[in-house]
């Protein structure tokens, strides 16, 4: 190894990352809200980038796609307004409306109203009864009268400090009591949860099928009692891509709407190009520089997704054609090699975006999916396998479901599909399906 100090001459290739590519890939991953975002928030950066007024709407969810009838506008409105004056109750005044505050001592109030901004938005009690009592210096059972006033309100269930006890609270206060309900969520609530009926019904000296009767009225149950009290707005999609069939073929549009229009300030920069202070006449071009990138980009992302959503449309044909059962497999990386581009290019311009076809609604990325391999020379997409394992369970004997290793021999036998009992498990953990002990039915 030469440690010898000196000078030398090295000829290097090297990719800089500079603002304005960071700015034009960044654009590229934006969807259409956060784009909007980004152009509003410039528009107050940059004096020379100007939104047209009256460009900037909010989309209007009930608006129909096609003119409605006067009077289908009418009953629209009408149902509009009902909604603007609607009433909503909160939790923590439903609760407080159920009791005589008069009865409570001034501190018990203060105790009281404490416990109810504990109440989580499931309508879980989440405080410690100890460090309650040591912040009002009370012991821990008048904090316990006080926890009990609570979940003795509607909903049942309000105030409990887990699962069980919610449960019980909720059972407890059912008109006609189920006692090996109670004793089972009681006592035995894990073995339960866990589906080890064998072991209870031993224990308890009761049948299999009782226990079933159960667990089906157990599920009848709210796990979250304040669920009807949550508020949340609606969120709404906003597709970037539109897709139609014209009657001969596919036609696709970006959905760019919902962008505010924007435009080159020329009265400001007329003011101001010809001002003899150089910070101006800098602050003047770099403005000018940047407003030109953004358009750039804008108009670069436009045409990535333009041409990554034709190629989608292209590979997915009979999807677009015969619905989502007719998804095949395709990989970004297939995408990438016909248009010439980087996978990541791809990957950046379907993030997080939507695309209208005829079907509905699709996320761009949902058009991707690993391939599975048939007994056929022809190849199948892991979502029509997730399908086909979903039919199989819903169409099951639930006396007798089918095991990991039955559903692999059912997918090679009648649909040609080779996956492993592995994949299986994985496809049914992703599709919220539990295992077949967990599914058995005991009648």
């Amino acid at each position: 190894m030469n440690l010898q100090a000196g000078l030398w001459q090295q000829q290097t290739l090297k990719l800089t990352m500079t603002q304005e590519l960071t700015q034009a890939i960044a654009l590229l991953q934006y969807n259409a809200q956060e784009l909007s975002a980004f152009l509003e928030n410039k528009a107050l950066e940059n004096p020379l980038l100007q939104i047209e007024p009256g460009n900037v709407q909010a989309m209007d969810p009930r608006k129909d796609r096609v003119k409605p009838t006067r009077k289908k506008v009418d009953k629209d409105k009408q149902n509009w307004i009902e909604q603007i004056g609607e009433t909503v109750t909160y939790l923590d005044e439903y609760l407080k409306s159920q009791v005589d505050l008069d009865l409570l001592t001034i501190n018990g109030k203060k105790v009281f109203d404490y416990l109810v901004e504990c109440i989580d938005e499931n309508g879980y009690f989440r405080a410690e009864v100890s460090e309650v009592a040591a912040h009002f210096k009370l012991s821990e059972a008048e904090v316990y009268e006080h926890l009990e006033l609570l979940q003795g309100l509607e909903p049942a269930g309000i105030g409990a400090r887990n699962l069980q006890e919610c449960l019980l609270l909720q059972l407890r206060r059912c008109e006609k009591r189920n006692a090996l309900a109670e004793e089972i969520v009681e006592k035995h609530f894990i073995s339960f949860a866990e589906k080890k009926w064998k072991d209870i019904a031993k224990l308890l000296n009761v049948k299999l099928n009782e226990i079933q009767e159960v667990f089906d009225f157990i599920q009848t149950l709210n796990p979250r009692p304040a669920s009807s009290f949550q508020h949340e707005k609606s969120a709404y999609i906003v597709p970037d891509v539109v897709i139609k069939w014209d009657g001969e073929s596919f036609v696709v549009s970006i959905f760019d709407e919902a962008l505010p229009k924007i435009s080159f300030n020329s009265g400001y920069y007329e003011k101001f190009a010809s001002n003899q202070d150089k910070q101006v006449n800098r602050f003047i071009q770099e403005n000018q520089q940047d407003y030109q990138w953004i358009m750039r980009s804008i108009e670069q992302r436009k045409e990535t997704l333009t041409k990554v959503s034709l190629k989608i449309v292209e590979k997915q044909g009979d999807f677009f054609m015969n619905g989502p059962a007719y998804l095949r497999p395709m990989t970004m990386k297939e995408i990438a090699d016909e248009l010439e581009i980087h996978e990541s290019t791809v990957s950046r311009a379907v993030r997080e975006k939507y695309a209208q076809t005829p079907f509905g609604t699709y996320e761009l990325r949902s058009f991707f999916s690993s391939t599975i391999k048939t007994t056929s020379d022809e190849n199948t997409s892991s979502k029509q396998v997730k399908t086909v394992i979903s039919q199989l369970v819903e169409g099951e004997n639930k006396q007798k479901p089918l095991s990991d290793q039955e559903i692999v021999h059912l997918l090679k036998e009648k649909e040609g599909m080779v996956v492993s009992r592995r994949t299986i498990a994985k496809y049914r953990d992703q599709l919220g399906i539990p295992s077949s002990s967990k599914r058995k039915r005991y009648e």
